[in-house]
């Protein structure tokens, strides 16, 4: 399946990108980083105007690791470098057999796959790149002739939006962006009295666990593995605060004294050493072990790396983050056990202020929050993560704007969420008096992340799940993703749509429309792609009754008809027609007017928007193009109540219920 770029990379020309033009607007975003600084600075330059002979990759894959330039995106390169430890995924984000420099094929375009909210995105980028003195200004290969980084991190920018909103991040973030797989952050740092992490239980703090190497020897080969520090640590005088470093491996070495050391050797993005311990180059830690085994360690070391010992790696940095395995068949690998868990469902759902943001377990209102049933067949290891929707105005667009919260500035993307969870007898049960008893399993307090990460023992039968915000009443959307070394199955437990607000001078009327997606007809997928225009129409007007247009006046609700087991990710777009043409006749680069975005792996989602009078257009499609599903969708518009009156003296109906036939364009 296509993006809309790969069509228009098939020119003579070489191929310019329409979305994320060679512009300020694709550097920069709100200039409050450091790198507003090179504005009028930065010219872009295909690879072969910066070298004779441009390749992907280099022969030496030591050299293909990535060098920072001047973008802070370290936690960003940190996960890069995982990608090198696994061809099948390096495949995955960046497919083989493009058409390179010297390729009678080359159109100076590439196309790479990143995992967003439950499926992988392609995003299609030219290659001219951010050059300051016909050098790449940001990241890059080692080797000066490798430009597999920085088409990726160009890549990636597209999808958030500029290459600053790459400024600053989370390893965890990125790790799963690249491998659609799970990560977990760690705390080194002072843990504190057992009453203290008790007190911090349902409060919005980040939980600290405790590092122990030993628990990943199962994995250690596989997993990925970063380090980051909050401040200028001792060893390394130059690093400044906020920066993440890669562990490439880690080993216990004897000592001619007797026992042993555990060493970590470390990669720095920037592409230097400058680490002032014990275990440096001629360092005096080297004494300790025979000559022989320092020299093989030593040669190990390529340009920017460096060995500490483990005492020195807990003193000196602030957390670790943790990627867990993916195998050749892309199953999990537990990081705890190193079992394979190969059974995974995912459900997408939404908290929603009024009915189902409950807050946290110290609210009254916790038993309002959207509830998951999880049946558990045998025995076994279990996984389940809770990852929120990044807040993004536009999402279906690549030039992405950040949605700012000013009454949540230090914390402006995300809600701080927890998960948790109770194991049932019978799917018929009390839900206050359950509530009151602790639950089986839980990520025990609310931290503001992407993603938490819930693991346990679970035993057979009905458990129930509760995904929550600190606050009630904040919003987001999400996805709930379980991992299992045994068969599971996960469903929604159903709830009430949200009421529509009453006003004394209107009331309500809906309509239902039935259409389905067939493939290769009707299901054009999102706006992602050139046949969106493909999907099924449906037409409706706001009246321009001033009582009528003040406030929320329209509903669209879109249910698709497929089981809980195999759902689409499903959303809608909503178009205003100009007066007197038809549907079909809406322009391709028109935006819609709302939008329920992203798709999402739910059997319904709705929209409550305030539309001005006029003429529209609902276009419902599943993510991905040719999906095929029936759907119904429900409008419910606000009427005049006198207009409702009138009809129950003439013995109308209040409500009105429409069976409209599918437009097709």
């Amino acid at each position: 399946m296509k993006e809309e770029g790969r069509d228009e990379c098939g020119g003579p020309a070489l191929y310019e990108d329409p979305d994320f033009r060679c512009v300020d607007a694709s550097l920069f975003s709100g200039s409050s980083t450091p790198l507003a600084r090179l504005q009028g600075d930065i010219t872009w330059l295909r690879p072969q105007e910066i070298c004779p002979s441009p390749a992907l990759f280099p022969s030496s894959i030591s050299l293909g690791h990535a060098k920072q330039g001047l973008l802070g995106d370290c936690w960003f390169l940190c996960a890069c470098t995982f990608l090198l430890k696994n061809k099948q995924l390096l495949n995955k984000v960046l497919p083989e057999d493009q058409p390179q420099w010297g390729d009678s094929r080359y159109r100076g375009c590439f196309h790479f796959c990143f995992w967003q909210q439950g499926h992988w995105t392609e995003v299609t980028i030219d290659d001219r790149l951010p050059c300051i003195n016909s050098s790449l200004c940001f990241s890059r290969c080692h080797s000066p002739t490798a430009f597999w980084v920085a088409l990726l991190e160009k890549a990636y920018a597209k999808l958030r939006g500029s290459y600053e909103r790459l400024w600053a991040g989370q390893v965890s973030e990125a790790l799963v962006d690249l491998t659609g797989g799970l990560a977990e952050r760690w705390s080194l740092g002072d843990f504190g009295s057992e009453e203290e992490q008790q007190t911090a239980q349902d409060s919005d703090q980040v939980r600290k666990r405790r590092l122990d190497l030993n628990l990943l020897d199962p994995v250690k080969d596989d997993c990925a593995l970063s380090c980051s520090t909050h401040s200028t640590p001792g060893g390394l005088t130059e690093l400044d605060q906020y920066h993440a470093l890669t562990v490439m491996e880690w080993l216990d070495v004897k000592k001619v004294s007797g026992g042993e050391v555990r060493l970590l050797r470390i990669r720095n993005p920037w592409g230097r050493r400058y680490w002032g311990g014990a275990w440096v180059w001629r360092g005096a830690g080297w004494d300790s072990v025979a000559p022989d085994c320092a020299s093989e360690l030593q040669a190990r070391v390529a340009e920017g790396e460096f060995w500490l010992d483990e005492a020195e790696f807990m003193s000196q940095f602030d957390d670790v983050t943790v990627g867990y395995p993916i195998s050749e068949e892309g199953h999990l690998k537990s990081i705890y056990t190193g079992n394979l868990l190969t059974h995974s469902h995912q459900l997408a759902g939404r908290w929603v202020k009024g009915h189902s943001a409950g807050g946290s377990r110290n609210c009254g209102s916790y038993g309002s929050n959207p509830k998951f049933w999880l049946k558990v067949c045998e025995r076994g290891e279990v996984v389940v993560s809770l990852l929120q929707c990044r807040k993004w105005r536009n999402t279906e667009k690549y030039a992405q704007t950040p949605v700012e919260d000013s009454n949540n500035t230090k914390h402006q993307h995300y809600q701080a969420i927890a998960l948790h969870l109770w194991k049932v007898e019978k799917k018929r049960f009390n839900l206050s008096r359950m509530l009151n008893r602790p639950p089986r399993a839980s990520t025990h307090c609310h931290a503001y992340e992407r993603e938490v990460v819930l693991h346990g023992q679970l035993e057979p039968g009905f458990y129930l799940l509760i995904p929550s915000t600190y606050q009630p009443g904040a919003e987001a959307r999400f996805l709930i993703r379980v991992f299992s070394f045994s068969s599971i199955s996960l469903s929604a437990m159903k709830s009430p749509a949200p009421p529509l607000p009453l006003t004394a001078d209107s009331e309500w009327e809906t309509s239902y429309f039935h259409g389905s997606w067939v493939e290769g007809k009707t299901a054009g997928g999102s706006r992602n792609f050139l046949s969106h225009w493909q999907n099924p129409f449906f037409p409706f007007t706001v009246s321009d009754d001033p009582a009528v247009t003040s406030g929320v006046n329209v509903r669209v609700t879109l249910h698709q008809s497929r089981p809980d087991t195999d759902l689409h990710p499903i959303g809608f777009h909503i178009y205003k027609v100009v007066e007197g043409q038809s549907e079909q006749m809406i322009s391709r680069d028109e935006d819609p007017v709302a939008s329920c975005v992203p798709h999402c792996y739910t059997q319904d989602v709705s929209l409550a928007c305030s539309l001005p009078p006029g003429a529209y257009s609902i276009v419902p499609s599943t993510y991905q193009p040719d999906c095929s599903a029936g759907f119904t969708l429900s409008l419910v518009r606000r009427i005049q109540r006198k207009v409702v009156k009138s009809q129950e003296r003439l013995g109308k109906a209040v409500q009105e219920v429409s069976h409209i036939s599918v437009m097709q364009s």
